[in-house]
């Protein structure tokens, strides 16, 4: 499960939200990797790990004028299945504040466009 969060550069194949993904930095995925969304509702973003603590946890954070925040993700082993907590934070920044309800809007309906599809995509992962 953690594998399939982390793989950024592979969101678009999954997740209708996300129309081209792809990683932009070298190397193995870890901390401080970036990688780049074109993401439905807010163009190209570019998205970093963070907190990247495997099979634990991780936070994605978007770069952009826009916004700070992002998406956390806990995992936790429950023995016979894992709990995967998912927390979103966005927070407009500049004059993107006047535009809050309208991105708050947006990012609720990509938010569960996106849970949806995870859940989708993890029902295909074979268990460990």
């Amino acid at each position: 499960m953690f594998d399939v969060v982390v793989a950024g550069g592979e969101f678009a194949s999954w997740n209708p939200t996300i129309t081209a993904s792809r990683q932009v930095s070298p190397g193995e995925i870890g901390e401080g990797t970036i990688f780049e969304w074109d993401l439905r509702g807010f163009g190209t973003v570019r998205q970093e790990l963070t907190e990247f603590a495997p099979n634990l946890r991780v936070r994605i954070v978007p770069h952009t004028r826009s916004l700070s925040g992002g998406h956390r993700f806990s995992f936790t082993d429950l023995g016979d299945r894992t709990r995967v907590d998912h927390e979103l934070e966005m927070i407009p920044k500049g004059v993107f504040r006047l535009m809050a309800p309208l991105m708050t809007m947006i990012g609720r309906r990509n938010l569960r466009t996106t849970v949806a599809a995870l859940e989708r995509r993890l029902e295909r992962e074979p268990a460990d």
